[in-house]
């Protein structure tokens, strides 16, 4: 981070949002009948806000509908791909949700009616509400694809929602040949964590050279440049032998991937046709499916929110926070959507009070690896202006190149990223 001292952007992160919250905590109390929450999705942004609604006014019924059982996280997943991190490490349970006082279904959602204010599931239980946040993450456009869907993705994986899948990918690695290919797939513009499909390249071309050295990754991208995109090159010049004759990584630009001949394992574009021994393919995305049950999404397959509450346009008194939601310039990444959730508590804590929400802020870091010892991070802060996210200029920063970090710097930057997970996911789950 070069213009923001990473001291006082984890003060800002951490110790001001726990101080608003010490602040807050049963400040809000609400005279008569006690007042409902529902919210739906138990990923990061879900399970951040029904904790601290709870943490900021323990009189609001808050109910959270989840139909799994256990949560794994998107970010650091990939080093379960390079081999660096065993898959129990990013598996999640609900026992701190339910221990702050959230009551925890197990089920899905089939319907929200926002007339009648009730929540509808598929195991046939209805919850009125006084309020409802609606979380869904991600769903894909396996239209945008032909030949590859959800069946055809158990045995071709996109691994963009962690889980069996993460582990499907691994073990494919570990069965390729010794000069094998690995074709990654990006997605286009917008998708879950933005830098993602970079780091994962990284991370399985560090396998690779390590384990089966004659073998290259190629990533066939429909975008012309990407996140952190001169960290990621100078990292794979310097590890991976990047634009050499030797290179482990190469990036195709300005091709996407049109159609997927599974039997044959190749993959074609507008270009060329490209045969590979393990294919990861991660189609283009757009919001979880609740969101366009509920009506909450608009032509391009995102909810449209108030950014000072996340109250959607389309529906009074539904909100929805995190990956599903347009929240721009806020990339749709785990933090993003616990910060979101976050600005969301405190909003709806006030509204069911009849108060006018605080003015939010808003924060995001992202963390990279290029190799186990080698680490990107960049960093921001949010304001509101004039009803619209607004990045502040010159808060946060950007990892400095290689010409001014030393690798001693670097590996900092690895424990700083696992130093995070920890916290997150304590913040989170805890």
């Amino acid at each position: 981070m070069s213009n923001f001292n990473r001291r006082e952007f984890l003060k800002l992160t951490g110790g001001a949002i726990a101080a608003t919250y010490a602040m807050s905590y049963g400040s809000f109390a609400i005279g008569g009948a006690q007042k409902k929450v529902v919210v739906i999705g138990g990923g990061i942004g879900g399970t951040t806000v029904a904790k601290y609604i709870r943490m900021a006014d323990q009189g609001v019924e808050v109910t959270l509908i989840e139909p799994n059982k256990e949560y794994f996280t998107c970010f650091m997943s990939n080093e379960v791909l390079g081999g660096e991190r065993a898959m129990d490490s990013i598996r999640f349970g609900y026992d701190g949700l339910k221990a702050h006082g959230v009551n925890v279904i197990h089920d899905t959602v089939s319907a929200i009616d926002a007339a009648a204010r009730t929540v509808t599931t598929e195991g046939g239980q209805t919850l009125n509400y006084d309020r409802c946040i609606v979380s869904p993450g991600i769903d894909f456009k396996w239209d945008g694809i032909e030949g590859y869907d959800a069946t055809v993705a158990e045995t071709i994986p996109h691994a963009w929602k962690a889980g069996p899948q993460t582990v499907t990918l691994r073990k494919q690695l570990e069965a390729m040949k010794d000069g094998g290919t690995v074709v990654i797939a990006a997605p286009p513009n917008p998708y879950r964590c933005p830098p993602g499909p970079y780091e994962r390249a990284s991370l399985i071309a560090h396998y690779l050279k390590n384990h089966k050295p004659k073998s290259k990754i190629i990533i066939l991208d429909p975008k012309d440049k990407f996140a952190k995109q001169g960290l990621f090159i100078a990292g794979w010049k310097k590890h991976y032998g990047y634009e050499t004759d030797n290179s482990m990584i190469s990036w195709v630009s300005g091709v996407g991937v049109e159609k997927l001949d599974a039997g044959n394992m190749t993959v074609s574009s507008a270009v060329e046709d490209v045969k590979g021994d393990v294919l990861n393919i991660i189609p283009a995305q757009k919001a979880g499916k609740i969101a366009f049950t509920a009506g909450l999404t608009n032509e391009k397959g995102w909810c449209p929110v108030d950014g000072k509450t996340f109250e959607s346009s389309i529906h009074k008194n539904i909100h929805v926070i995190g990956d599903a939601s347009v929240a721009d310039p806020m990339p749709k990444s785990g933090y993003s959507a616990n910060s979101q959730a976050k600005v969301c508590a405190e909003a709806v804590v006030a509204l069911l009070s009849e108060k006018e929400p605080p003015q939010p802020a808003y924060v995001n870091t992202c963390y990279s690896l290029i190799t186990p010892d080698d680490a990107i991070s960049v960093a921001a802060v949010y304001n509101l202006v004039d009803g619209k996210i607004n990045a502040i200029k010159g808060a946060g920063g950007l990892t400095p190149g290689y010409d001014k970090t030393t690798m001693d710097m670097r590996a900092r930057e690895v424990k700083y990223a696992h130093s995070w997970f920890k916290n997150i996911t304590h913040d989170v789950f805890g």
